[in-house]
């Protein structure tokens, strides 16, 4: 079958930024790989052999149809574990399947218990406390309440993890919240040690605490956005590039490349106008490409008259209003021109790149939304 355009994911790149993980966090800490949204837009079926290709053996999803994609894309035991959505009628079978889920509320712990006395199996659970997120996570004041449900129920449950999530460590001037955050965190792992509750692992850390916040590495640390060769921010890149080699001032490299070609070429006048509505008049004689990929494929329609693409190793405007499913770019400098020539919406051609940060930027979108918003349907292909 035959698509509009393709993303090619690199392997190699991957492998890179896991080994600059490693030598910031030395040999401790496990790597857990966030593959939700998708693999922030890559594919869980394409990111998880790559990961375990990199040595990487355990996995977080946000939700449980995320969890069986990734179980049903591995090769190896990995571990897998649930960070949120999930619902109450299938914990039975994820504690079948050896899934690990975190709890933060009374129901669903008290119906992992049930689940897990029922059939006789324990359930692995992350108890995950509320440190000043404000979103998910037993608060401080319920701390004896919960302690006596994990006591009574030790024999029903696999404690995993205590966890907790912050609320912004990429930027500065978030970091005295995030400092109380770890303070609580750390009163929470006092609290349940001094109750003799032995956790399996500690972790706190996604990948901008990993980078600035040294002392969030404990156990295992959950790498998503750095992993695919982004920076948190500019700010988090800005706030470490000092502690980086002068020979490798970027060492993450990204994965992703998105590809299309010229589905037609249109001749257009002077004064004429392009596409729909009056958004672009042409103020010389044009030669535009046509693209078959528009805002249902993820390419913007903020992007009209602001875009750009690469061909021939050149940068092409956008013209007019991004459609649905096609695009105009101007490509009146380019000879030899044709239909079927190799067009790059985001990576390297010739000498010249568009970056994911350029294209989010020129779209008015951060990193991450741009990356979650590739349509699955995209075919993904790993490359070396």
């Amino acid at each position: 079958m035959h698509h509009t355009s393709s993303l090619e994911i690199s392997a190699s790149a991957y492998s890179q930024n896991i080994a600059f993980i490693r030598s910031r966090i030395g040999s401790k800490p496990l790597i857990s790989a966030v593959v939700k949204g998708n693999a922030y837009g890559h594919g869980i079926a394409q990111l998880v052999p790559i990961a375990e290709q990199a040595g990487v053996q355990h996995f977080s999803t946000f939700s449980s149809d995320e969890a069986r994609e990734v179980l049903a894309s591995s090769t190896q035991s990995n571990e897998i574990m649930i960070m949120g959505m999930l619902h109450l009628e299938e914990i039975p079978d994820l504690i079948q399947l050896g899934i690990q889920f975190f709890v933060f509320d009374y129901e669903r712990l008290e119906k992992a218990i049930e689940a897990a006395k029922s059939l006789e199996k324990k359930a692995k659970i992350h108890v995950e406390v509320e440190t000043g997120f404000r979103r998910t996570g037993f608060e401080w004041e319920d701390r004896e309440k919960l302690l006596k449900l994990l006591q009574n129920n030790e024999s029903n449950l696999e404690l995993k993890g205590l966890c907790t999530h912050f609320a912004g460590a990429e930027s500065a001037q978030n970091h005295p919240r995030i400092q109380e955050q770890i303070d609580l965190f750390e009163k929470f792992r006092i609290f349940f040690a001094e109750n003799k509750i032995e956790f399996e692992r500690l972790h706190t850390a996604c990948s901008a605490a990993t980078l600035l916040f040294p002392e969030t590495h404990l156990d295992l640390v959950r790498i998503g956005i750095s992993g695919y060769g982004f920076w948190p921010t500019r700010e988090t890149f800005e706030l470490i590039k000092s502690q980086l080699p002068p020979e490798n001032r970027n060492p993450l490299k990204r994965l992703l490349t998105w590809k299309t070609q010229i589905m037609s070429l249109k001749q257009v006048k002077s004064g004429e106008f392009v596409g729909y509505g009056k958004s672009f008049q042409a103020s010389e004689d044009m030669t535009l490409a046509i693209i078959p990929v528009g805002y249902s494929h993820g390419y913007g329609r903020n992007l009209s008259n602001n875009g750009r693409v690469l061909i021939a190793g050149e940068y092409c405007p956008v013209i007019g209003t991004v459609n649905m499913n096609a695009v105009a770019v101007d490509v009146s400098q380019l000879a030899e021109i044709r239909a079927g020539d190799e067009v790059v919406l985001i990576g390297n051609q010739g000498k010249n790149e568009i970056t994911v940060a350029s294209f989010a930027e020129t779209s008015d979108l951060i990193n991450y939304e741009m990356l979650t918003r590739l349509p699955a349907q995209i075919p993904r292909k790993i490359v070396d």
